[in-house]
């Protein structure tokens, strides 16, 4: 009897396709990952549940386009960081595992346990970051919700597209 998990191939985004994504400098891809968090997250960036990032440096790479965005926090605001700065955690994955994750299609650890998701740095920082995840309650934000419909809608096109 084969007790391994099935591991399904990642749809990956056509190289075509990414090159007017990578024509666009880093710190504008940040800025607009920032500006996006900032509005999803305020009540729990208020609440002061992203204080553990603060004047941490966050990279988010999405591998199959080869994009990197820098992220911090400060004063109780996500910012842009410039690609300079010491990075105490990089996340990496394809687009399509970020879409899963934040669909709450995949969990963190599956993906970190298929090497889809891979977290390099400060691993205290990162179990925080993941544990922050793992405890958003999606149920009681309309906006949380109308995001997670979007994505959970969108999986199976990209899917179908890309694989």
């Amino acid at each position: 009897m084969n007790l391994s998990p099935i591991i399904e191939n990642t749809p990956k985004l056509p190289y075509l396709l990414s090159i007017p994504l990578k024509l666009v400098p880093s710190s504008i891809h940040s800025r607009l990952l920032v500006s996006f968090l900032n509005l999803l997250l305020n009540e729990q960036i208020e609440d002061g549940e992203l204080d553990f990032l603060e004047s941490k440096h966050l990279c988010i790479k999405v591998s199959d386009i080869n994009i990197m965005y820098f992220i911090s926090l400060k004063n109780r605001k996500l910012i842009a960081n410039n690609t300079n700065s010491n990075i105490d955690i990089e996340l990496r994955a394809s687009v399509y595992d970020y879409l899963q994750l934040a669909a709450r299609k995949q969990d963190p650890d599956t993906l970190v346990f298929q090497r889809k998701l891979v977290m390099q740095g400060n691993t205290e920082l990162g179990l925080e970051l993941k544990n922050f995840l793992d405890s958003l309650d999606f149920e009681s934000n309309k906006d949380f919700v109308k995001f997670e419909r979007l994505l959970i809608n969108s999986l199976p096109i990209y899917k179908r597209l890309f694989s």
